[in-house]
């Protein structure tokens, strides 16, 4: 019976390959899903910093219609996609470069700088997923800790600096803490730090700011690198698309170390892209969405008594110092993904903003 059961699966799945049957019929219908629901069997996901919101319409609809186009190579979309980004941000065609993500420009970037080894300046906290393999190809770790409000340190970063020291990380507004460099205070710094190393400014999270990007200091400093990302804003983490912006000569060096200029993202995240950039409503509605929920989760922790630090993201970082119950297990028996512990003194950890529906769960899950 088991090895029958097995046989027409089999079949059941050919059929559906050769278009037989439709795939619909094998869909999850919506009463399955909103069963589901009710019974808190589909998880939270509060993990990643992802926008619970998109992708748009826009580029939903885009994607759709570009998947008869991936049989053809992303030349002429990619070229579409640079243009674009470049009368955005009022630069040129030369100034950008496109990665699978952001973090296919900070380890571009990473490689780049490790061609001569020595070392490189972050913070700690900060987004370090990337650095792993950049000190496997040579390249020494020099972390700063954040001031007491968890705030990078500019000061100390710049006294950090050594003789071989090849790059500085600044990740603004910072990942997991929130919080944001006044733009003055950065551009002094940046200004005094490109005199020696490069500086790579990881704007993933900006556009949940009301502050200016730092693109426009690109054209005059070779010694700047800015960061971006589809992925949180945009909604488009999955599709993994992101860009540098630097000057035309740093871009030209670092895309040395690309196989393929810009040929690392499909047809199919380029038309989301695309479509995506221009969709200011969108993007408008997501930061108040994300805004308004933010005050009423950090409002409703502080109400159980968990200190918040004020949050410039999508994200919000607290402490679990008087937190009475167990905070991970909490989310655990109610199907919620957080994430860890980031720094053990004080306990803080770090959770993504939702729809305002899971944010209200998750501090129900709480109580």
């Amino acid at each position: 019976m088991g090895s029958r059961r097995n046989w027409l699966k089999q079949t059941s799945l050919g059929i559906v390959s050769l278009g037989i049957i439709p795939l619909e019929s094998f869909a999850v219908s919506k009463e399955e899903i909103l069963i589901k629901e009710e019974a808190n069997l589909i998880p939270i996901y509060l993990r990643s910093n992802e926008n619970p919101y998109g992708p748009s319409d826009l580029a939903r609809n885009a994607m759709a219609k570009s998947i008869n186009s991936s049989n053809r190579y992303n030349w002429d979309s990619v070229s579409d996609l640079i243009s674009k980004i470049a009368k955005k941000d009022n630069l040129a065609a030369e100034n950008i470069l496109l990665g699978a993500g952001s973090t296919e420009i900070l380890d571009l970037v990473a490689r780049y700088c490790a061609v001569n080894k020595g070392s490189f300046i972050l913070a700690d906290p900060t987004y370090n997923y990337w650095t792993e393999a950049v000190e496997k190809l040579g390249l020494t770790k020099i972390t700063v800790p954040l001031t007491e409000d968890k705030t990078h340190d500019l000061s100390a970063m710049l006294n950090a600096i050594q003789p071989d020291t090849r790059m500085i990380y600044i990740c603004n507004p910072n990942n997991p803490t929130g919080t944001i460099c006044e733009r003055v205070a950065l551009v002094n710094f940046i200004n005094e730090a490109t005199k020696k190393v490069i500086v790579l400014v990881d704007e993933a999270y900006i556009d949940f700011t009301n502050q200016e990007s730092l693109v426009n200091l690109v054209t005059e400093n070779k010694n700047l690198i800015i960061a971006k990302t589809f992925s949180k804003m945009y909604g488009l983490a999955g599709a993994r698309i992101g860009y540098g912006i630097a000057n035309s000569s740093t871009i030209e060096k670092i895309s040395q170390l690309q196989s393929w200029n810009n040929g690392s993202i499909s047809v199919v995240s380029v038309s989301g892209a695309l479509a995506s950039i221009s969709d200011e409503k969108f993007v408008l509605e997501t930061y108040m969405r994300n805004k308004n929920t933010r005050e009423y989760t950090i409002k409703e922790l502080e109400r159980l008594k968990i200190q918040c630090i004020p949050s410039h993201s999508n994200f919000v970082y607290f402490s679990l110092a008087n937190y009475t119950k167990d905070f991970f297990e909490q989310l655990k028996m109610n199907n919620i993904i957080g994430t860890k512990i980031y720094e053990e003194k004080g306990e803080w950890s770090r959770i993504t903003i939702g729809t305002k529906k899971e944010m209200e769960q998750f501090i129900k899950a709480l109580e």
